[in-house]
This record gives C-alpha cells, sequence and structure tokens, in this order.
C-alpha cells in the first residue's frame, strides 16, 4: 500500500503510507502525517498478523505453559500456547489449531477472553484468548523450528508467576488474569 492522498486518520491527517518492508508475519509502514496540532510527522507502523492465545486448563486446575526461545526479546519466555492466524482461519479456529499443534490437546468447552493490543502506538498485533477446558490429548505436531518445553503448574501457581513478573508475555498474563476472573479467583 503506497497512498499519496491525504485522508483523515482520527485526528491525524495521514499526508502518505508507504510499505517499508513485509514478510509473510509482519509489515512496517511509514506514514507521514500532519498531528493534531499542525505540526507534520511520521509515524513509523509494525502490522502484525492477528494471533490466538490458549489457557489450557485441565481437570486438576493445572495450565499448560511452554518455556520457548524468543528471539525478539533474546531470552527464553514462558507463555500459555499462542499462534499466528493462518489464511482463512478466525480466532477461535486457529486457537484450537494451536492448542493441539503445539501440544497435542483438544478441547470440549471453550470460553472467550476478549481481544488484547499488546501495543498501540506503533505496532497493530491483535491477540485473541480463550479458555480451553474439558482436555483430551492427541498428538503435539509442533512447527519446524519450534522447541518447546511444556510446563503443567496449578493454576493459582500460574497466577503467581503472573503478578511476580516471572511470566511477563502480555497476552498471557491478561489471559490468565481474566482465567482468575472467570474462576471466581
Amino acid at each position: 500500500m503506497n497512498e499519496s492522498s491525504p485522508r483523515k486518520v482520527g485526528p491525524y491527517t495521514v499526508l502518505s503510507s508507504e510499505i517499508k518492508y513485509k514478510n509473510p508475519w509482519i509489515s512496517v509502514r511509514e506514514d507521514s502525517v500532519i498531528r493534531p496540532g499542525g505540526a507534520m510527522g511520521i509515524f513509523g507502523i509494525v502490522e502484525m498478523v492477528p494471533g490466538s492465545s490458549v489457557v489450557a486448563l485441565n481437570d486438576s486446575g493445572e495450565i499448560y505453559l511452554a518455556r520457548e526461545y524468543k528471539y525478539g526479546i533474546r531470552r527464553d519466555s514462558l507463555e500459555i500456547i499462542s499462534g499466528a492466524f493462518e489464511k482463512g482461519e478466525n480466532s477461535l479456529e486457529t486457537a484450537k489449531r494451536e492448542l493441539l499443534e503445539e501440544l497435542g490437546i483438544k478441547a470440549n468447552r471453550w470460553t472467550a477472553l476478549g481481544m488484547v493490543d499488546p501495543f498501540t502506538t506503533v505496532i497493530s498485533s491483535p491477540n485473541y484468548m480463550y479458555l480451553a477446558q474439558e482436555l483430551s490429548h492427541a498428538e503435539a505436531n509442533p512447527d519446524d523450528g519450534e522447541v518447546l518445553r511444556i510446563v503443567k503448574v496449578h493454576f493459582d501457581e500460574a497466577l503467581r508467576l503472573v503478578l511476580d513478573g516471572q511470566i511477563t508475555h502480555s497476552a498471557s498474563c491478561v489471559a490468565i488474569l481474566r482465567t482468575a476472573r472467570v474462576l471466581g479467583k
């Protein structure tokens, strides 16, 4: 998208937009704008493929977390199961696929936990969250290159890990906190 006709976007006037970089997961766009106060400016916007995240809660009150090295932050991260939409999928289909691929788990009961925008100034990356219950096991089939160490903890321990800052992935934090509300904790 390379646009050059001025248009209003909220209180901004966008003078032009140009894609600077694109791959299958992200695009980087630069917008030249007139700010609400009248000054000229630019915004660099990263648009990511939407994703879904899943709190998989078993009948014993345990949830499944994945510890994985994340290249962007250059360290391991402890997270709930998450993944990007594939072509034609909706958020629930993505959640179901990721849970099966990464953990080999199917769920009979799904509760939507809403959506989170993990970054709002320069990154568009909507993430839809679900609580999966009434779990059954199948065969996992992680994507090539995914090296997951599965960690199963009681839900109360996962909540403590969020509150103590040991889980920092934003969708994981929000989904675990919203699950606590659903569970009446």
